[in-house]
């Protein structure tokens, strides 16, 4: 399959992985005469719908993704979290992450893992063989690590992510063409360091799919105006997928991954707004703006995407729920959640998980005591400022996360993909790899 032959002197197998942000599996399996190289991918290898984890947000399933175990491990569970006994809040990066990424594995090996644009890996580390910070990165002059590697993509405009303010105007015209450009670059810089080969991991990550999917994706779901424009973005994402796996060597095992589902998105639900008018939160005054500026009578609180934290004595620091009456009033909430519906009486939520059936292990301490999936069409928000939208609103945004539909595609016929989730991807990469590693390391199990 590959196009030259293997420069380095061993025969241990390699894993390329290639993943898709937020690319549901079905958008790829319902069109194969559109998608050709996915089609050839599933037909010759393995692939199939997957979970996401609670909650399907992106900055706490890459770190999930990559390490195999659930965010009470891997300590981030969203773009913005908690400090431990504080309401101050801030955004996670790479060395916010806990758990042992897999190319730490790698490289704990003696082997040499190359990692381009995964999202929560700033600032890039100097252990691997070569990185590029993905999202939340300032920029490549401070996301690329060694020198050679920034001055490669300084040298060919790479850009870490899209314009997705661009995303908010009315006309796409301006955003698809700048989307193109990013997704352009991306694939410029995989092929060149994938014909490099001098690694055993290639681990690299298109994050436009995600962007173009959360002002688009009505438009492909309901045949609107830029349905043609959609298509033909997902058509060349599956050349480039094409591309890269013809240009493996045979030693390679392809996975191609995204990290949640996509659907459509029809209202944004202000969660503390509505915890505001059941008389679950209050605020010191009018010119609140932020998680420290809640009342010391306020009984619970929300983080986005859908994490909702008991105000709880002893943890918080002006707790008003006593431990005593912490799961009466934890069950309270969660009723009051399963009973909110839209404007046009469907539920929001499709279910409410509680703390400890989602979230375990030694970084749980600033888990959220309930968790919403979302009803389709519902994305969660939680503004602190005060805002005249009421509880539901629309923005510029038409897709949406989901906690299902994700996609798994591996090249090799022997895998199987079955009830498997994003925990199963980091030991299914290492199993293909024959880097030795312990059952219990992980939340998930090796599909192969």
């Amino acid at each position: 399959m590959g196009l030259f032959d293997r420069l380095r002197g061993d025969d241990d197998p390699r894993v390329a992985f290639v993943g898709i942000d937020g690319v549901p599996h079905s958008l790829l399996e319902d069109h194969p005469d559109r998608f050709p190289n996915f089609a050839a991918l599933a037909d010759e290898g393995s692939a199939a719908a997957i979970d996401s984890i609670v909650p399907p947000e992106s900055s706490a399933c890459w770190p999930a993704l990559t390490t195999g175990v659930n965010p009470g491990e891997t300590g981030v569970y969203g773009f913005q979290d908690r400090e431990i006994g504080s309401y101050d809040t801030y955004v996670p990066m790479g060395r916010d992450v806990q758990a042992t990424r897999i190319w730490d594995r790698i490289a704990d090996t003696g082997r040499d893992a190359s990692v381009l644009n995964v999202p929560v890996t700033f600032p890039p580390q100097r252990n691997v063989q070569r990185m590029v910070s993905g999202f939340l990165s300032p920029g490549v002059d401070k996301a690329a690590y060694p020198d050679d590697l920034r001055e490669y993509l300084e040298s060919i405009d790479y850009r870490i992510d899209t314009n997705a303010k661009l995303g908010h105007q009315d006309d796409k015209s301006e955003f698809i063409e700048v989307s193109h450009e990013t997704i352009d670059k991306r694939f410029e810089a995989f092929t060149h360091y994938i014909e490099q080969d001098d690694w055993d991991l290639f681990f690299g990550v298109f994050m436009t799919t995600d962007r173009v999917n959360h002002f688009l994706f009505e438009d492909y779901a309901r045949d609107g105006e830029y349905y043609e424009e959609f298509m033909e973005f997902y058509e060349k994402v599956d050349d480039y997928v094409g591309q890269i796996r013809d240009m493996l060597p045979e030693d390679v095992t392809l996975v191609v991954a995204s990290d949640h589902g996509f659907t459509v998105q029809d209202y944004e639900v202000e969660i503390n707004q509505w915890l505001q008018d059941e008389g679950w939160l209050s605020f010191e005054d009018d010119d609140h703006e932020e998680l420290g500026d809640i009342a010391d009578d306020a009984r619970a609180y929300s983080l986005i995407p859908g994490r909702l934290y008991i105000n709880l004595d002893g943890r918080e620091p002006r707790g008003s729920v006593s431990q005593s009456d912490y799961e009466a009033v934890r069950d309270e909430l969660k009723a009051d959640i399963e009973a909110l519906e839209g404007p046009d009486g469907t539920p929001v939520a499709k279910r409410v998980v509680e703390k400890e059936d989602a979230f375990r292990g030694e970084h749980d301490d600033i888990a959220p005591d309930l968790t919403i999936i979302p009803n389709h069409g519902f994305d969660l928000k939680a503004k602190f400022k005060p805002h005249d939208d009421g509880v539901f609103s629309t923005g510029p945004r038409n897709g949406m996360h989901s906690f299902e539909n994700a996609t798994l595609f591996v090249d090799d016929p022997d895998a199987t993909i079955v009830d498997a989730d994003l925990l199963d991807i980091a030991p299914t990469i290492l199993d293909l790899m024959d880097v030795e590693h312990a059952r219990a390391d992980f939340d998930g199990a090796s599909l192969v």
